[in-house]
Parts: C-alpha cells; structure tokens; sequence
C-alpha cells in the first residue's frame, strides 16, 4: 500500500506541533509528511538576517525541520544544536555582539542557501543532515511582507482603523484585524509546493496564528489554486485559545475566516478539543458551512496550559486520516 501523503500548511510552534503530531501517526499509519511554511516572518533572528542579507527568513522553516527530525541520537544532536541559540558574549567594550539572539540552525539554512542557490535545495540539504522524516518547503521562494487593517490598533482611537505592517507587529496588535494582505499582493508560489498539493492525499490546516501563519498561504494565488483544485482530502485543527492577533475571534469565526480569504475551500474534517469548545453547535453549524464534521477529542496538554500534546493529537488524528485506507 502507497502512503498517505499529507502535506500540512502553517509557520511557527503550531506547525511545529501539527508535525509532531503527524510523527506519533506513524506507528498506526504509514505517512509521507511535507510542510509548507509561511514566510512572512519579521522578528527576532528570522528578521535581522532577513533585513541585513535578504533571503528567506529561516527561523519557521528551521523549527518544522526540527519538528520532523529523526530518532537517532545523532540526528537529535543536531537538531539540539539547530534549536541552540547565542547568548550575548561579555565583550567588555559595549560593542554589540553580532551573534546575540540567533539560533545555529537559523544561520546554518541561510549560509546553505547562500551556498547552494536556491532556499529548496537548502532545505533538501538540512532535511538530509537531520534525517528528517518528511520534506519542508516555504510556500513561495521569496519573502512576503504581511499587513493588516486593525480597528483600534491605538487603545485611545478605538474606532479608527490604521494599516499595521510586518507579521510581528500583526502578531501583537491589541486592535480587531479587518483585513489582511500580502506585500507583494501576489506572490510566485513554490513550485514544489504546489505539485505536493496536487499530490497529496490530505491537506492540514492548524493549529497556528491564524492571519500570520493560516491565512497568509490562501493568499499566495498560484497555491490557493492548488489548494482549491486538489483531490486531497482537507482538515483544519482550531486552536485552543485565541491569540493576541484574535482576540474577539471565536472558534466558528476562525473557519468563516477561512471561508473569507478563499470562497471556494471545501473542508472534509474540523478537529477541535473537546474542552476548548464553549459552543459545539455553534463550531458543528460553521464546519458545516465548509462542507466538513466536526470531530472533538482531547487534544491539549493536561497541565492547564494552552499547548497541543503531539501525543494526544496524533492519537487524535490517525482515525481521520486513516478513513477509507
């Protein structure tokens, strides 16, 4: 029997956990796992190597890597030493230290693409030193700007609506976002990301910040394409809680979002924990709108934080995306 293949689309700690999960399927089925990962980040180390060298900022391309890295102990070395990041050095002068902040695996993908040529090929490359066990690719070869039409971006102007640019910011606006857009509006989608799309036997969605790691690939026009033309079979995980960037927006706003940004999206599968949702009705009543069930399980962590267990999710997962296997 072929496998499974999934391709699953996000950025930051939710693919990442999305991933893991799709790992603890493999025992019960047998996967072949890409990710297709936004690249709109701004901050942090992504975004000063982005500023001052260009190229696609690395840092969620490196964390889906490490999500799928191998079980050996030497390929989990290295993924330790992908994940270390720099600390400041003493340099008695006061001179800032140029390593401060960036992680190794950040600096490691853009010297392979500076090398190398070409972002995939980097990948390829990172994918083989940390045997990992699924492919990743950035949703289109050139960075993307995110912007976004906050209401109420300024607490003291509640009413008025400004445009807030670049994913951090977005990230952590404290107004409502009314809209969002990428700059440029319509960028070129990674080809091989595209032809894994068409490829595929199920499509993944979540969990994740929703305008800055969900929505920004059903803006890229040669990949919502693909999406919407896709045999592929489709499934969104929620969320557990709302994040700064969606405050206000309840679960069954967050598939009418999806609904909003690609009007031709048919879902087949809503997976939610069974405690993070207040309203079960109200979710079953938007799943359905998408053409999907809605499936509840429990999916999070049992310490009372908001973070998914790879464990339970995969648990979670492995009859849905086994179906009709």
């Amino acid at each position: 029997m072929t496998p499974t293949r999934v391709v699953a689309f996000g950025g930051g700690h939710g693919l990442s956990a999305s991933l893991r999960a799709l790992r603890h399927c493999v025992p019960g089925l047998d996967l072949d796992i890409t990710a297709v990962v936004t690249v709109g980040d701004d901050g942090g180390s992504s975004g000063r190597l982005r500023a001052e060298r260009g190229g696609l900022p690395p840092g969620d391309l490196r964390q889906a890597l490490v999500a799928l890295a191998g079980d050996h102990p030497a390929t989990r070395r290295s993924a330790a030493l992908f994940q270390h990041r720099f600390a400041a050095a003493g340099t008695g002068g006061g001179a800032a230290d140029p390593l401060a902040g960036h992680a190794v695996g950040n600096l490691l993908l853009h010297g392979l693409t500076e090398l190398l040529g070409d972002p995939v090929v980097a990948l390829d490359h990172a994918g083989a030193m940390l045997g990992a066990v699924g492919r990743v690719l950035p949703m289109s070869r050139q960075p993307v700007g995110i912007e976004a039409r906050v209401r109420g971006a300024d607490p003291d102007r509640p009413d008025e609506v400004r445009t807030v640019r670049g994913q951090h910011q977005v990230a952590v606006t404290s107004g409502i976002v009314e809209s969002l857009r990428l700059t440029p509006a319509a960028p070129a989608a990674c080809a091989e990301a595209v032809t894994a799309v068409g490829a595929a036997d199920w499509l993944i969605f979540g969990p994740g910040s929703w305008y800055t790691s969900v929505l920004p690939h059903l803006l890229v026009p040669g990949l919502a394409d693909a999406i919407v033309s896709s045999p592929a079979r489709r499934l969104v995980t929620l969320n557990l809680v709302a994040e700064k960037e969606t405050l206000g927006l309840s679960l069954p706003d967050h598939l009418d979002t999806l609904r909003r940004y690609l009007p031709e999206l048919k879902v087949d599968t809503v997976l939610a924990d069974s405690k993070a949702v207040a309203d079960p009705v109200a979710v079953e009543r938007a799943a359905e709108s998408l053409g999907a069930r809605l499936v509840l399980a429990p999916v999070a962590v049992t310490d009372g934080t908001p973070r998914h267990d790879p464990a339970a999710l995969g648990a979670a997962l492995v009859p849905v995306l086994g179906a009709d296997r």
